[in-house]
């Protein structure tokens, strides 16, 4: 399932080369479009050319609707897209400071780039100030720093903040977006009647043009709509790898492997409990996380965001209830989870030396043992022994998976 990474596919010569090879054809895109020169994006603040704001604005349009189309045809998973995190009051600080530089430098960052590969002094001059802007930045950043890292508000979308399906917001954005470029060709077209430039061939052309674009983004929300996003029991039953997995049994590590995970350096254990508040109260090992299975969808940003060399471990009272919240966790391909195996119940018979009393026949994923006191992660054996040696530790099913790679967005 796509993104797919060029350099683990090909390579890293060939790899490289294809990420050459894209830059250099957005590089050529931004120079026969014009935008290499500092006249024609400033127009846009002046309502005089509104070239800029339709190309790129219709551009994003078309990414969207090609992006959610293809991730709901099963073809791309969205959590492995780069989403820069929010912070809103920086965010916004940082994006009016943006705007103030467009329009007196005449460009932003990516279209400065073209510029100066073209040969125009003003933007060699602007690259310059780019990267002088950028030393400063670094240098300065520690000063204000709690500002800087501010109203974080993680991986935050549209549908997250109207609480409303991502294909129903992926329509209003386009229509939205249509009635705005439509409206910049309007404004565009009217300064340019004022000045007497406008010819009727131009007028025939972008109408003709942008009812063409119209069309097909329109038909794309309507297929949108249609085909919605995946939900993820759809993406549990696409996943083939994760299905052959858990056939194989290769999803369950053993107490004594998880136990190494506790103090290899390079690995960061995260805990899932998802037994009942009554069993994790009795008996729980030590730094886990009691959640509640309803409560998994929400945290699984929070997952997704954690730190390299994470692998998250879930555990109930015996495999049942943990491997339905696993199908969930992996369902989108994008976590590094595994069950304990045998659960909580093996955990304790394998480290507690017969110290709790054995219950026999206990229904499947109840608590089997007697636990007299509800001492949580207090009990001696809910923290694992320290290994003889320190490694390299040797593991059986656990491993470490580099992150999904992602990408990050910028200006054009």
């Amino acid at each position: 399932m796509a993104p797919f990474d060029p350099v683990a596919i090909l390579g890293k010569p060939m790899g490289y080369m294809v990420f050459v090879l894209f830059g250099m054809a957005f590089g050529a895109s931004l120079e026969i479009a014009g935008f290499g020169v500092a006249h024609k994006l400033v127009g846009q603040f002046y309502f005089k050319d509104q070239t800029v704001f339709k190309t790129m604005f219709t551009s994003v349009l078309v990414a969207m609707a090609l992006l959610f189309l293809t991730i709901g045809l099963g073809w791309l998973d969205y959590d492995r897209i780069f989403v820069p995190p929010t912070y809103l009051w920086p965010g916004i600080l940082g994006g009016l400071l943006l705007g103030f530089g467009i329009i007196i430098g005449g460009y932003c960052p990516g279209t400065s780039m073209a510029s100066s590969a073209s040969g125009h002094l003003d933007g060699v001059f602007f690259v310059l100030g780019v990267m002088s802007g950028g030393l400063l930045f670094g240098s300065v950043v520690d000063s204000f720093w709690d500002f800087y890292n501010s109203s974080f508000m993680g991986r935050f979308t549209l549908p997250e903040w109207l609480g409303l399906p991502t294909e129903v917001v992926v329509a209003i954005v386009i229509v939205v977006g249509l009635l705005s470029v439509w409206g910049s060709d309007l404004i565009e077209k009217a300064w340019k009647r004022r000045e007497g430039i406008l010819t009727q061939e131009e007028i025939k052309k972008d109408k003709r043009v942008l009812s063409i674009v119209s069309v097909a983004l329109l038909a794309a929300a309507v297929l949108i709509l249609f085909v919605g996003q995946p939900t993820l029991t759809d993406a549990w039953n696409r996943n083939t790898e994760k299905q052959a997995l858990l056939q194989e049994g290769k999803i369950f590590p053993s107490p004594e492997e998880v136990s190494l995970a506790f103090y290899d350096p390079i690995i960061n254990p995260i805990l899932l409990d998802v037994r009942s508040e009554r069993d994790y109260n009795l008996y729980h090992l030590e730094n886990a996380r009691r959640v509640e299975e309803k409560d998994i969808p929400a945290l699984y940003d929070e997952l997704l965001q954690a730190p390299e060399g994470s692998v998250i471990i879930v555990m109930s009272n015996d495999e049942t209830k943990a491997v339905e919240v696993w199908k969930t966790l992996v369902a989108k391909n994008s976590i590094n989870a595994y069950v304990l195996e045998g659960g909580v119940n093996k955990w304790i018979d394998t480290y507690a030396n017969g110290q709790f009393q054995k219950i026999a026949n206990h229904p499947d994923d109840a608590l089997g043992w007697v636990i007299p006191d509800a001492l949580g992660d207090k009990w001696a054996s809910a923290i694992p022994p320290q290994p003889h040696n320190y490694g390299p530790f040797k593991y059986d099913i656990i491993k470490l998976q580099k992150k999904a790679p992602t990408g990050a967005g910028g200006c054009g």
